[in-house]
């Protein structure tokens, strides 16, 4: 168990090398010079020259890469050139927000989705399996934003029951933080759960129809335990894993729902980031977004043996 651990952490050093490369070029990649760019058309030679020296891109590319990855390592993601702070700094400033709208909606996704795939499998064919699959259709056809959009009309302006935008930390209390959380989350969560509910339904198709559920029917067991003992446990390994999916998801893709209601989470730092040219700032946030799909793919590999002991071998 504890060899498998250890090779799946191994196995994902060249993931995070190739992401860090990468990152690193990113600057490179800007047509034109990136401190001009950077700095803008009004810029002297002399700030591009001070600015290139302080950034060190003075020196060759491998040894700017080598010093990078070397303070990289030592959790020093540089210094952002327009907020004058660190960056390390400013992504944990902007990560709070963030983490709590994609855990939220990740809970509403799990209690929307399980329920009804196990549902449409129970019932396949029947009214209820077609109106579980027009959801997820329709889930998956409609934009979160144009969803987010939509809560801030029905509930925001029109209900007045949650706050159309802002957002506000736990400290100002549960309710209060949970109030201004609700709707992005229900716009992230309810849109993702479409996704969790197709793959809860196939899978549980596909247990349902095995030798040893049809043995423990034979044998008289009820059905509820069934369903939810012997099914449901063989049936979670793809739902984990698209659960793990949709949750790196929801991190990478709070920029539109931080910007439609004024979430000050990693979602506006991108979009300042990007448009003040801050790349050192930009190289820290794929770097943290990179990290964190690759912490739950960790994750997911470890529950798998947890549910499944064979995985292990």
């Amino acid at each position: 168990m504890y060899f498998y651990i250890l090779k799946r952490i191994f196995s994902l050093v060249p993931v995070l090398f190739v992401v860090s490369i990468v990152a690193f070029l990113l600057i490179y990649l800007t047509p034109g010079d990136p401190v001009s760019v950077m700095l803008g058309q009004e810029a002297t030679a002399e700030q591009i020259e001070k600015v290139r020296e302080q950034m060190g891109l003075n020196e060759p590319l491998y040894l700017q890469y080598l010093n990078w990855l070397f303070n990289v390592f030592q959790g020093d993601l540089g210094d952002s050139y327009f907020m004058h702070m660190p960056v390390t700094t400013a992504i944990l400033d902007h990560l709070g927000p963030t983490l709590s709208i994609a855990i939220f909606a990740e809970i509403i996704a799990i209690l929307i989705a399980v329920p009804i795939g196990i549902l449409a499998a129970r019932h396949r064919g029947s009214f209820i399996d077609q109106f579980v699959m027009g959801f997820t259709l329709t889930g998956m056809a409609i934009p979160s934003f144009l969803f987010g959009l939509l809560l801030m009309l029905v509930l925001g302006v029109k209900l007045g029951w949650l706050p159309v935008a802002g957002y506000q930390p736990i400290s100002s209390g549960f309710f209060v933080f949970l109030k201004y959380l609700l709707m992005p989350s229900l716009a992230l969560g309810v849109i993702q759960s479409a996704l969790i509910a197709r793959m809860t339904r196939s899978s549980m198709l596909e247990v349902l129809n095995a030798e040893f559920i049809k043995t423990a029917r034979s044998k008289g067991l009820k059905e509820r335990s069934i369903i939810y003992v012997h099914a449901f446990r063989n049936a979670l390994l793809p739902i984990i894993t698209v659960i793990g999916q949709t949750f790196g998801l929801l991190i990478a893709g709070a920029v539109v729902i931080e910007t439609i209601f004024n979430i000050p989470g990693i979602g506006q730092l991108v979009i300042n980031s990007i448009q003040s040219r801050d790349y050192a700032v930009i190289q820290g946030i794929i770097l943290m977004v990179a990290f964190f799909y690759v912490l739950i793919n960790l994750i997911i590999d470890l529950l798998y043996m947890l549910i499944d002991p064979r995985v292990g071998y």
